[in-house]
């Protein structure tokens, strides 16, 4: 894979492309004023209606790479299906169908729809049958569509595979070829992957047309992210993740395991001692992993422990520290994992626990980075001032939400007014089909349950209860 050509300047301005002027007046609202170094080396490409392999990490731009692509080519008259994003998770699609429907403001009636499991078969089917002109959803639940032929591909002009690498990881292979069969043959196909696994290079050849390829540096910037390693026996590796809490005290943590069970154990040692703390594995039900992921994205949650499996796709836009509970024999997943802290202007912290069967893939991280590994001594941990540490907010469960035609400004609104709290008291607000989620400081957690019982919701009134940190 060759590096892009070094002949757009990473901060130049979206006007330099072929874009729409009220695409472009969009973009200028959304706070997108230059484009990212993703954006600025596959942009042009993408326009130009070439197939492109992406490398480039999470967090870096990509969502809007390709959506700007594909918003270009779109015939808005017809209501059919004309651009399709696979990803490896119902979190990474719902997140990129939000992105693209901000982008897609610009132009009206352009119809998104988000296709994944653990929702009703028969809403989607409905759904489709009023038209989508763009749908992103997960491999498993776009061939029940097709296989049912609810879901209809012969208009299609692009196919998006994002996080490729990840849906190769969980066995998402023949989903994609069988997806890819039932695509028109002229079309444009454009992939993205934070590393690139020998499954890219088949996969490029099986299902793209000469494609060009860019790959933007999954390096982190020197300075942005601060890494520590601490030498431990493995019978101390949960009781010293502990330490690392009450020392640097994150407000919002991701603890990466190499195993689901070290995951289930390490978040009952944190619970046990009194941190906030949510294991993210497998055997989660769609909606308790939904609660665990609203919680800890809303900054009620300190801790998230996970494997790299569970995590994937996931994109948490503040995250102060990430721990490598065990090291991952694989130095690119390494790198991908610290690069979920340290994005746009803020500073990260990664801290990572080795024991000495583990210094081979040390080694190996080294190399890659191109840097000496950091020692520390965990003698110099001791818990800093400001007792038990805390998460600074706590979710608030809405029974209600889409279904009853609940917004986030209802919410919002319902909080401010009549119930008499300040904005900056209210943090994000989730509303999904049949629940919806709003966070709030913590000192005023009790009164809000009280006031949002004794008033009303979009003139209705609902139940609310607060979730369990």
């Amino acid at each position: 894979m060759t590096d892009a050509p070094d002949i757009l300047d990473s901060k130049q301005a979206f006007s330099a492309l072929a874009l729409a002027p009220a695409q472009l007046a969009n973009l200028t609202q959304l706070g997108y004023l230059a484009m990212t170094p993703v954006q600025a080396a596959s942009l042009p490409t993408a326009l130009a209606g070439h197939d492109l392999i992406v490398q480039a990490k999470t967090g870096s731009g990509k969502t809007a790479a390709f959506a700007l692509a594909l918003l270009a080519t779109l015939d808005r008259p017809n209501n059919a299906v004309q651009a399709l994003v696979l990803c490896p998770t119902r979190e990474l699609a719902d997140q990129v169908a939000t992105e693209v429907r901000r982008l897609a403001r610009s132009e009206d009636n352009i119809k998104t729809l988000t296709l994944c499991g653990g929702a009703p078969m028969h809403t989607q089917r409905a759904s489709l049958e009023h038209g989508a002109h763009i749908v992103v959803g997960t491999p498993g639940r776009i061939i029940d569509h097709l296989t049912r032929g609810t879901l209809v591909l012969g208009d299609l002009k692009t196919l998006v595979l994002d996080e490729a690498d990840r849906m190769l990881d969980m066995g998402f292979h023949d989903d994609i070829a069988t997806i890819a069969k039932q695509c028109p043959k002229q079309r444009q196909t454009l992939l993205f992957s934070a590393t690139y696994p020998d499954g890219i290079a088949e996969m490029s050849q099986k299902f793209m047309r000469t494609p060009k390829t860019v790959k933007v540096d999954s390096q982190h910037a020197a300075g942005k992210i601060e890494q520590r390693f601490y030498e431990v026996r493995d019978n101390e590796r949960l009781h010293a993740v502990a330490l690392l809490l009450a020392h640097f005290r994150p407000v919002s943590t991701i603890a990466f395991c190499n195993t689901r069970q070290q995951c289930r154990d390490l978040a009952d040692v944190l619970a046990a001692q009194g941190f906030s703390a949510s294991a993210l594995h497998g055997e989660l039900e769609q909606r308790d992993r939904d609660q665990v992921l609203i919680q800890f994205a809303n900054r009620s949650c300190s801790v998230l422990v996970a494997t790299d499996v569970a995590a994937r796709g996931l994109d948490i836009a503040q995250l102060e520290a990430v721990i490598n509970v065990d090291i991952t024999p694989d130095p690119q997943v390494h790198i991908h994992r610290i690069g979920r802290t340290g994005r746009v202007d803020a500073q990260g912290l990664a801290l990572s626990l080795a024991s000495l069967d583990e210094m081979g893939s040390v080694g190996k991280i080294e190399q890659v980075q191109g840097t000496e590994t950091d020692w520390h001594p965990l003698a110099e941990l001791t818990p800093a001032a400001g007792g038990r540490l805390q998460p600074p907010m706590v979710t608030l469960h809405i029974v209600g939400g889409r279904k009853e035609k609940i917004r986030p400004g209802d919410v919002l609104g319902a909080l401010t007014g009549e119930a008499g709290f300040d904005g900056s008291q209210i943090g994000k607000i989730v509303v999904n089909e049949f629940s919806t989620y709003v966070a709030v400081d913590r000192q005023i957690a009790d009164q809000a349950v009280k006031r949002l019982a004794a008033g009303k919701v979009k003139g209705k009134k609902v139940k609310v209860r607060l979730l369990a940190d």
